[in-house]
């Protein structure tokens, strides 16, 4: 049975909208409201794709809004995080990696590469250079027939920024769609997908909660996009199974001891 729509469900710690006055000038109801808003006012472009229906989870909700039930209903779980990861429930983290191994979709948004979930799919430090200077940076289209850049141009440009640096501990990226460029000479891989068990995850650079970002029609695009792109192909929990053979076993004439040592019955050429 195919389905009718993508589950998506937007997380956010909703602490620094909180907390500054600054950010919450930007984001009123929190980043997680204003990218919702985006994912469900950008229309989808690519052949195939699947109307939305969002929601959004913080980290104050109990189980920080990623029950059980809620995360099994998901198809694509957008996460942005900086200042509490330490904070996100150990469980709720395997949680997201069940799920994700069994086919959800993950867009882990800015300074969500040092949450706990990114790290753990990507087996990796996720460690990077970082300078907040308000930067301009330059996002380039590496990968122009990569779904998740349909409908942008050769590159597209943000005028305020936190500088992301490479050397970015990432394992290699099955795709790099976007590669971006600092102002103060900087370069990172900032759009890069990876499939983990049957799950596929796209982290996307841009996002500072200091910045409008998450207003800027282009990052609404890849958002969109990505989402999409995200979107389970199969749901396959995990099991390991001990199965009987298909086809019938021949008689090798063959025994072995429980010592695993060959013992012979009959002629072994």
């Amino acid at each position: 049975m195919f389905a009718s729509k993508i589950s998506v469900i937007v997380w956010n710690e909703y602490l620094h909208e909180r907390e500054d006055a600054g950010v919450r000038a930007i984001y009123p109801d929190g980043l997680h409201a204003v990218i919702a808003d985006a994912l469900r006012a950008t229309p989808a472009i690519q052949r195939g794709a699947l109307p939305l229906e969002v929601g959004t989870a913080t980290l104050d909700q109990p189980e920080h809004g990623l029950s059980e039930e809620r995360v099994a209903g998901c198809d694509v779980l957008v996460w942005w995080g900086h200042k509490a990861h330490h904070q996100v429930s150990d469980s709720v983290v395997e949680r997201v990696q069940r799920r994700v191994l069994e086919g959800m979709g993950l867009v882990v948004l800015h300074s969500g590469h040092f949450s706990k979930v990114f790290r753990r799919l990507m087996g990796t430090n996720c460690s990077l250079k970082w300078r907040e200077a308000d930067e301009r940076e330059r996002i380039w289209v590496v990968e122009p027939s990569h779904p998740i850049a349909a409908g942008l141009g050769e590159y597209f440009e943000l005028p305020y920024e936190e500088m992301y640096g490479e050397r970015f501990d990432i394992p290699p990226p099955d795709s790099t769609v976007f590669i971006s460029w600092f102002e103060g000479g900087e370069v990172f891989r900032s759009g890069c997908c990876w499939q983990r068990g049957h799950g596929r995850i796209f982290y996307f650079r841009p996002g500072h909660e200091a910045y409008p970002t998450y207003h800027d029609a282009n990052v609404q695009r890849v958002l969109a996009n990505a989402v999409q792109w995200a979107a389970p192909r199969v749901t396959i929990a995990d099991r390991c199974p001990m199965v009987a053979p298909l086809e019938t076993l021949s008689d090798k004439h063959r025994v072995f001891s429980k010592a695993g040592v060959l013992q012979g019955q009959g002629d072994i050429e």
